[in-house]
């Protein structure tokens, strides 16, 4: 017959449910807590105590109490490492139970003002099959000593103690992981955003801006700033967050300062290391009102050309240090955000070449057609005459040769005309926009190609009291006039449409035709497409071209309708 087995007995019952209380928590530290109280509960200890070993398993790295007050805390001094009673268990851990510790022959004693302590139960604490600690219980209520049901039930206890405190570690060491892959995910997305931003946007100004904020937001960072070389000096190029209003744009001492101590050595600073935050305070942003308790500089680098200095300062969250896994957020960030700024500056160098090169090609134009036309014809002319008078010729020769030289001058006069036109049209600066357009198609039609033209204009509708600003009327003009230059002389053009619309905000221009096209993406040398870009940005517009090889071209001209009243009234 099989052995009847014995009920559970109330501590047996009263450890399970604790236990089922402890391993639902996910908190390491709140178990460690929980563990201590039901210790106690369990035996009727009056003091509890939980040892947690170190990596060597050699000695205690942390003592967690239970039953002391503040004050006694205090009194007794530093925590015990382990020796005595206490490593009997480290060095040996099974469970001991003793009547009067300070009998023990390891015993040595308590400090000064230490409360006394007679009875004692220890037991190890296992998790995952690795020593963690030691639960120590001292001076059981009531009874000289502890009895072995207080032991078995601490042994359990000491066991669920160990799942739990497994589970919170895991836990723990899941919600860490997350952590750092969440602060990876967002280093990602910062620098994708840059890559979308390169994707449609290549304005310098507008880059570092997006580099401050979202480089802000990456590291939590109560404020960021770029800092660049300009002209020997540290500017503050753009910055992000909770600064003086007038900071950018301030110029620095670039000797001294955290930026040049950055890019000097190539690493990342620290703002709270003392020699960076002198270099702060005296010499850098401190001079402009920022304060800062901690920071980062990082130096900004592409391919071995210094593109500036960020830098973050105070931490919002757990902070105002930032974590070394900050620093790698933002120093990989950094790396993104300066090929960013690299690039911006390659396009506006590459535009810029482009300009004076197109300038060039005008001025080169100009030239060619005053010295092999216009002044060829008038040296003629100047020919003529002079060959006239030598030769003694009759009055009536003479006035036939004058009268042909008139009308030479005459036609040479129209030449320079429409080349000062072209150069700065008098309509434009006279009565407005809207008549120096329709003379420009009209001129386009006298040239012998067709052209519709479709206009209204705000101030010409009398919709507007003021005209559009002399730029925005001189960058219209032009994009409209390259448009219809290049479909006469390259896109062999046989018909054109012009159509020109004006609201409160807006300018829009669209200028068709139905030439042989061109494909878009084959580099170019000329001014043309370049110049009508160029000219949009200049403005805030923006220009798009859609042609196709023998499909015509079209140009869609945006543009912001600012009136010279309002400029006036700024």
């Amino acid at each position: 017959m099989a052995e009847t087995e014995r009920p559970p007995t109330p501590a047996v019952d009263r450890v399970l449910e604790v236990a089922r209380s402890v391993i639902s928590d996910l908190d390491l530290e709140t178990v460690l807590g929980h563990v201590l109280q039901a210790a106690r509960e369990l035996t009727g200890a009056r003091y509890a105590a939980l040892g947690v070993l170190d990596r060597s398993r050699s000695e205690l790295e942390r003592f967690i109490t239970l039953g002391f007050d503040d004050a006694t805390r205090r009194a007794i001094g530093p925590l015990p490492r382990g020796r005595g009673v206490l490593g009997e268990l480290i060095s040996d851990p099974v469970p001991l139970r003793l009547a009067d510790v300070g009998a023990h022959p390891r015993s040595y004693g308590f400090p000064p003002a230490h409360p006394p302590m007679t009875s004692f139960l220890g037991v190890p604490v296992f998790v995952a099959g690795e020593p963690f600690g030691n639960l120590y219980l001292t001076e059981k209520t009531g009874v000289e000593r502890f009895t072995e049901e207080d032991e078995q039930a601490l042994v359990l206890l000491a066991e669920f103690a160990g799942v739990a405190i497994d589970h919170a570690r895991r836990y723990s060491g899941l919600e860490s992981r997350h952590a750092e892959l969440a602060q990876t995910v967002d280093a990602l997305e910062a620098t994708i955003e840059i890559a979308r931003a390169l994707g449609g946007q290549t304005d310098l100004r507008t880059i570092l801006e997006l580099v401050a904020k979202r480089g802000r937001a990456l590291v939590s960072a109560r404020a960021l700033v770029i800092e660049r070389e300009l002209g020997g000096d540290t500017v503050v190029a753009a910055a992000a967050g909770e600064l003086p209003r007038d900071l950018i744009g301030q110029r620095l001492d670039q000797h001294g300062t955290v930026s040049e101590a950055a890019l000097r050595t190539g690493r990342t600073l620290r703002l709270e290391d003392d020699p960076n935050r002198a270099r702060f305070g005296r010499h850098g942003l401190g001079r402009h009102g920022v304060r800062a308790e901690a920071g980062l500089a990082v130096p900004l680098l592409f391919r071995g050309q210094r593109q500036g200095v960020l830098i973050a300062i105070d931490r919002l969250e757990d902070g105002p240090r930032f974590s070394a896994d900050d620093q790698r957020l933002l120093e990989a960030f950094a790396a993104s955000a300066a090929t960013a700024i690299a690039t911006a500056e390659t396009v506006a160098a590459e535009r810029r070449k482009q300009t004076l090169a197109a300038a060039e090609q005008e001025r080169a134009r100009w030239a060619r057609e005053l010295h092999d036309e216009t002044l060829q014809s008038i040296a003629a002319v100047r020919l003529g005459l002079a060959a006239q008078l030598r030769a003694g010729a009759d009055p009536d020769a003479l006035l036939e040769t004058i009268r042909e030289s008139v009308d030479t001058l005459d036609g040479e006069i129209g030449t320079l005309r429409a080349l000062i036109t072209d150069l700065r049209p008098a309509a434009l600066d006279e009565i407005g926009a809207q008549p120096a357009i329709e003379d420009l198609v009209e001129r386009a039609r006298s040239g012998g190609l067709p052209t519709e033209l479709s206009i209204s204009m705000a101030y010409e509708r009398g919709a507007q009291p003021d005209r559009l600003e002399s730029e925005l009327e001189t960058a219209l003009y032009r994009i409209i006039q390259e448009a219809l230059t290049n479909a006469g002389r390259h896109g062999q053009a046989s018909h054109m449409w012009v159509e020109v619309e004006e609201d409160a905000t807006t300018v829009r221009a669209t200028i068709r035709d139905d030439g042989q096209g061109f494909d878009t993406s084959a580099k170019t040398t000329g001014f043309g497409l370049a110049g009508m870009h160029e000219r949009a940005e200049l403005v805030g517009g923006t220009v798009e071209v859609a042609s196709g090889p023998g499909e015509g071209t079209t140009v869609r001209a945006t543009l912001p309708a600012r009136r010279r009243g309002a400029s006036r009234a700024a």
